[in-house]
């Protein structure tokens, strides 16, 4: 798996060690109400609990960890990323831990309480395009101007191995688990995840969850090549406007045993659902891997993946954003 891929579970289980003194062991909960709705045992593993508000920080405090030698020696300037808020607030985070300046470059379009969690923590924030050419074009000069190091949100080993730590936890909290559902935008989460549900229990399904409007996962897998979004998506899951990437893509196309897109109608009555039934208030993007199981879609997994673990990404939301919330109704089969 090592020569195969970017990341081992070697990689997760070194990154286990040393993340866990630093991040929350994040309960998993279940609801009989969503069970009766989606038909299956339904388990969420709750990162929107997590420090900084979501699963984000797992990665990158095992990048920051990983760049630090034994000695102070070497140490670098700065480090770079470009986010859409969640990876942004974690890297600051853990840059700071280390007494590392940190440099984030953010869509003007990105929620409002991201930015502000992201200069709460002490980062510098400069603007970019929605574009992924934008954001890298921005994130190289401002590197170029730090002599900072880049730490990508989700194509950089390190960040992979982190995210997949949450697998290793899930597999001990529930055992009998049939299956992981995941969003995915850039892919790191999904990646690292599935490296380590099939290297430790390779009868356990992986899906990836993703928005029918940024829908590059599922044409990828579809199409048996790296398909990147031709243009930034529209979507109230802002977390997942990324495209997959080089890094990630073979693992996906390998290891992630499905794709399911939901419509902004699904992501919306999905994440209402979990406010007002579940008492969590998790960001739309987390509600992307609900929508998907609550889906006509994923009537077509076989009754025996019964036991199905949502992994609820986050709960960073921009309250004022929310002018699209109303009386929920569940939205017909698409």
């Amino acid at each position: 798996m090592c020569a195969q891929y970017c990341i081992s579970f070697a990689d997760v289980e070194k990154a286990h060690t040393n993340i866990r003194d630093f991040i929350h062991l994040t309960p998993v909960l279940t609801s009989s109400i969503l069970n009766q709705v989606a038909g299956r045992n339904l388990f969420f593993k709750c990162e929107l609990f997590q420090k900084t508000g979501s699963f984000k920080i797992r990665g990158a405090l095992n990048a920051i960890r990983s760049l630090i030698p034994a000695t102070l020696e070497g140490k670098p300037k700065a480090v770079v990323t470009h986010s859409s808020g969640n990876h942004g607030q974690a890297l600051t985070y853990a840059a700071k831990l280390e007494g590392i300046p940190a440099y984030i470059v953010v869509p003007q379009t990105a929620p409002n309480c991201k930015k502000v969690a992201i200069r709460a923590y002490g980062a510098s924030i400069i603007h970019s395009e929605q574009s992924d050419e934008s954001r890298e074009k921005v994130t190289k000069r401002i590197m170029e101007e730090t002599e900072g190091i880049l730490v990508h949100p989700n194509q950089e080993p390190a960040v992979i191995a982190g995210q997949g730590t949450i697998a290793l936890e899930v597999l001990n909290q529930v055992p009998l688990v049939d299956a992981l559902v995941v969003p995915v935008g850039g892919g790191g989460m999904v990646a690292g995840i599935a490296i380590t549900v099939k290297a430790l229990k390779p009868s356990v399904k992986v899906y990836a969850a993703e928005p029918l409007n940024a829908d590059d996962c599922y044409q990828s897998k579809l199409k048996g090549e790296l398909t990147p979004n031709t243009y930034p998506p529209e979507t109230v899951a802002d977390g997942v406007k990324s495209s997959i990437g080089t890094n990630t893509w073979p693992i996906i196309r390998d290891l992630v045993d499905d794709v399911f897109t939901v419509t902004e109608d699904e992501i919306k009555y999905a994440t209402q659902l979990v406010w007002e039934r579940m008492k969590l208030l998790i960001e739309p993007t987390a509600g992307v891997g609900v929508a998907a199981v609550l889906s006509h879609n994923f009537q077509t997994v076989s009754p025996e993946v019964k036991n199905i673990c949502i992994v609820l990404s986050g709960g960073n939301v921009d309250l004022t954003s929310l002018t699209w919330v109303k009386p929920a109704e569940r939205p017909g089969p698409y």
